[in-house]
């Protein structure tokens, strides 16, 4: 077993927490350095809450998942005229990003969780990790865990020629609460409710309500809606905002132009199911995620490691992004709990999260060019069940 250290963790969001949490339950002095000057909010952001996504609030917070999380029963398929024209029973959880962040943090020491602290260089030398901070101030750590995002600046100094690369196609995002859709929201309230047509697809799930409540009424309808926009000047548009700032990954809710809300309102109405169409048009601020592939041939360098998006970013089609950062975050505890030292537990930690995300990157690529590309997406077909390690699992 890897020796008390002082450990840094580059990132706040769910997969930094998750791993500060679990390498201070296994006695590490454990500091966060989140870049954000505010704790993180996402609003409107649904996420499939597979196991590895909820095992540490089960297993060492004793969270009832039931309190944080909303349980679905089936996945629906719905035609152009909104009849059902598949159905299968497959339990599945959903929470909103909001919950599940705020109940992480709430188990760890706010004083040790940084906020405008941004890491801009990493060096190594005599068995430490020297950081150094965007406001100049250096910090000397035995083990640093960088797992700030798709943009990570720690990815960047590691390995400065990995860069993200664009799907091709974007998710259009949002949420309306249950209350003011009324009964408009009932068919969604069991199910994970699809609709595919050329060349896109669209899946509508219920989540909590902003403040966390998993009771009827006060619940969200989210929709996630992917839609093909060409690299350039199709892109480039999009994601300009009424500012005329370009974002290279996402545009909050209030952010997109008014000229591309009306555009997708006025798609929704044309080509979505009644039902569906709907919702989306009963969302006041939808937000855009552009969507990225990126994949690194190294995750440990030394007694430095990339975790969750900052080493691969996997499209959202398995909903195991979340999932794949808690993962590494498990087997990265694991590891220096069956090792002498750092070094030999992040050589030992890197093969087999290596060969996870890389599946599962070619996985999510797969089903994405089903929909976008090919147009062959077919209902009940057993690959399309979320997963983390395969369909299903």
């Amino acid at each position: 077993m890897v020796r008390r250290g002082r450990v840094a963790v580059v990132g706040g969001s769910l997969g930094g927490l998750t791993a500060a949490l679990l390498l201070r339950d296994s006695g590490h002095d454990v500091i966060v350095y989140e870049r954000s000057a505010a704790e993180l909010e996402q609003r409107g952001a649904g996420i499939g809450f597979l196991p590895a996504s909820s095992r540490y609030l089960a297993e060492r917070a004793g969270v009832d998942l039931d309190e944080i999380s909303i349980s679905t029963k089936y996945i629906r398929y719905l035609d152009r005229q909104g009849l059902v024209i598949h159905e299968q029973k497959q339990p599945y959880r959903f929470s909103n990003w909001n919950t599940v962040y705020r109940s992480l943090l709430r188990r760890f020491d706010r004083e040790r969780y940084l906020l405008g602290h941004e890491c801009v260089d990493i060096h190594q030398e005599h068995g430490k990790v020297q950081i150094m901070l965007a406001d100049g101030k250096e910090t000397e750590v035995d083990l640093l865990v960088c797992a700030d995002g798709v943009g990570s600046r720690a990815r960047s100094c590691l390995l400065p020629q990995v860069k993200p690369q664009y799907a091709g196609y974007v998710a259009w995002r949002g949420v309306v609460s249950e209350q003011e859709l009324g009964e408009d929201a009932v068919p969604f309230g069991d199910a994970i409710t699809y609709h595919v047509y050329a060349n896109s697809h669209i899946l509508v799930y219920p989540i909590p309500g902003i403040d966390g409540s998993v009771r009827r009424g006060d619940r969200l309808i989210n929709f996630v809606w992917y839609r093909n926009y060409l690299l350039g000047g199709d892109l480039i548009d999009l994601m300009t905002d009424s500012d005329n700032e370009l974002h290279e990954v996402s545009l909050p809710p209030g952010t997109p132009r008014p000229v591309h809300i009306d555009e997708m309102r006025a798609t929704a109405a044309a080509r979505l199911p009644e039902r569906i169409a709907r919702a989306v048009l009963a969302v006041k601020a939808p937000f855009v995620q552009a969507i990225f592939d990126l994949e690194v041939p190294q995750m440990s360098f030394g007694r430095v490691c990339l975790l969750g998006d900052a080493a691969f970013v996997v499209r959202p089609h398995a909903a195991a992004g979340t999932a794949k950062a808690a993962s590494d975050a498990w087997e990265l505890a694991r590891a220096l709990a069956e090792h002498p030292d750092f070094e030999s537990a992040l050589r030992a930690w890197e093969p087999g999260q290596l060969e996870l995300g890389r599946n599962l990157l070619a996985r999510t690529r797969r089903i994405g060019r089903r929909s976008q590309v090919d147009c062959n997406w077919t209902p009940g077909d057993p690959e399309l069940i979320f997963g983390l390690y395969e369909p299903g699992r």
